[in-house]
């Protein structure tokens, strides 16, 4: 039987686990093998909480799209465990793990990848239909609305501006109320009017949703609208900013390229 004690601390850590939307445990992700094999992950330890907006950067190769695709089940670690809500999703099979990013996960990408035969509408609506839950019109007509988007629902994405297509990713990944939308470059595609409109609407996701957002981006301005910004380098931390701006965020990365040139240079002359 469990004492008071051992349930209070059940208690306490279940609290700790539930203040996270995502975890990262010792994970490391390795490709190839032998003198071929590259390291895109090598033993990252990461907690991002509830109701954050993270941003993660780094080099070109610096693994940061493989961070992303592993928090996301996209893509199984080599070692290590990551937990999506408190669950550890490392050893789920690949029809759990289909169900789980339809249903807890939302994804916006910078190629928007809207179907075009399909309204504003139902795209926004399309994870329901395949999570096989109720089609809420309603709450698609509230997240149009909250995009700017009101009176659109019945266009097709051809008719609609980049940055409008991008709004209604935004509505789609939000439809389920998922418990982390992962952002992979969202605003890459975008003129920098119309991807400072975006990322304001993914701020207000966090700020006024609840929502849990992680951002993997090259830009340092788009970096400054998150609370954090998580720095990789060959495949490991390098750093972390809180409450970023775009010029420290620029110092910073221009130290890991120039810091990464000099590695190289290094190896080169060994």
């Amino acid at each position: 039987m469990m004492t008071r004690r051992q349930q209070a601390g059940n208690d306490s850590q279940r609290g700790a686990d539930e203040a996270y939307a995502v975890e990262l445990l010792g994970v490391r992700r390795s490709y190839g093998s032998g003198s071929s094999t590259v390291h895109g992950l090598r033993g990252v330890d990461l907690s991002l909480r509830r109701g954050s907006f993270t941003a993660v950067m780094g080099p070109s190769g610096s693994g940061k799209s493989t961070l992303l695709q592993c928090a996301a089940g996209l893509d199984r670690p080599t070692e290590g465990r990551v937990l999506l809500g408190g669950e550890d999703i490392t050893g789920l099979s690949e029809n759990r793990l289909t169900e789980l990013r339809r249903s807890r996960v939302g994804f916006v990408f910078q190629s928007f990848n809207l179907l075009p035969s399909l309204s504003v509408e139902q795209n926004v609506l399309l994870p329901q239909r395949l999570a096989g839950r109720r089609l809420d019109v309603r709450q698609a007509r509230h997240l149009l609305d909250q995009v700017g988007l009101a009176g659109l629902g019945r266009r097709r994405p051809a008719e609609l501006s980049g940055g409008q297509q991008q709004r209604v990713a935004i509505a789609r990944a939000l439809i389920t109320r998922p418990e982390v939308v992962f952002g992979d470059e969202p605003t890459g595609a975008l003129d920098t009017v119309t991807a400072r409109e975006v990322l304001g609407l993914l701020r207000q996701a966090v700020d006024s949703m609840g929502a849990t957002v992680v951002m993997v981006t090259h830009d340092p301005a788009a970096a400054a609208h998150a609370d954090r910004v998580l720095f990789l380098a060959d495949g490991m931390f390098a750093g972390e900013l809180y409450r970023p701006d775009p010029a420290s965020v620029e110092a910073r990365m221009s130290a890991l390229v120039a810091a990464g040139r000099d590695r190289a240079c290094a190896g080169a002359a060994a």
